[in-house]
């Protein structure tokens, strides 16, 4: 499995990460206008959900999740709480977790609605609305020379690796039936899968641009979750 990381890691495709540059300002500058710009439609969804989770469930109704961010530093990305509270909530979610789960918040979690409130962790700076999954930090101490390529420019809320490995992703942990087999699924065909295409991300972007490139995966994302 870790010869697998490896070879992801060290391959052409990770040719971006031997360099030190982070990407261009104006990528933040865009951010920021797509998310001002788009206020008045995700607005209304976030108080919408926020109010139906409020009077159908107790607790609280956000998750507040570790992530490892841009260069390695740590931030606190904000959720839609989709699960029951635990004191075992390590790792990945799958098939053990989903008892947990309430048939609401399993809606919000096919179309990813759970993550509208990270648009204040792209206001802050901590995440782009494209790019790589942020991971958890158990993860990247796990590998951390995978991470520090991957994590050369800021986590996105959706992205390439996104788009391609959510619903492989999303089944073939449901199949696991314990927080073992979960955890070896996901770091044995899924982070290997994930980190080759956010480094063909970062390779495309830097070399053909980021405008066009970010446009199409935001409208193939939007689209994902209209269809849904």
């Amino acid at each position: 499995m870790y010869k697998t990381l490896q070879f992801y890691a060290g391959s052409s495709l990770g040719r971006s990460a031997q360099r030190t540059s982070t990407f261009p300002w104006p990528k933040r500058v865009m951010d920021i206008a797509l998310v001002l710009a788009t206020a008045p439609i995700t607005l209304p969804i976030f108080c919408a959900i926020a109010l139906k989770m409020y009077f159908s469930q107790s607790g609280p109704i956000f998750f507040r999740a570790k992530r490892v961010g841009q260069n390695g530093v740590p931030f606190v990305a904000l959720k839609f709480r989709t699960m029951m509270p635990c004191a075992q909530n390590n790792g990945v979610s799958g098939g053990d977790k989903q008892a947990r789960i309430t048939p609401f918040a399993q809606r919000l979690r096919e179309c990813r609605l759970d993550e509208i409130p990270q648009i204040y962790n792209i206001l802050r700076g901590d995440m782009s609305l494209v790019g790589p999954r942020a991971p958890d930090p158990r993860y990247v101490k796990m590998y951390p020379e995978l991470y520090a390529k991957v994590l050369r420019c800021r986590p996105g809320l959706t992205g390439l690796a996104t788009l391609h490995m959510h619903r492989f992703e999303d089944r073939i942990l449901k199949l696991c039936s314990s927080a073992e087999e979960t955890e070896t699924t996901y770091c044995r065909r899924c982070i290997p899968r994930k980190a080759r295409l956010d480094l063909i991300y970062q390779d495309r972007v830097e070399y053909a641009g980021f405008i066009w490139f970010d446009l199409s995966l935001l409208a193939r994302s939007i689209w994902a979750v209209m269809r849904k």
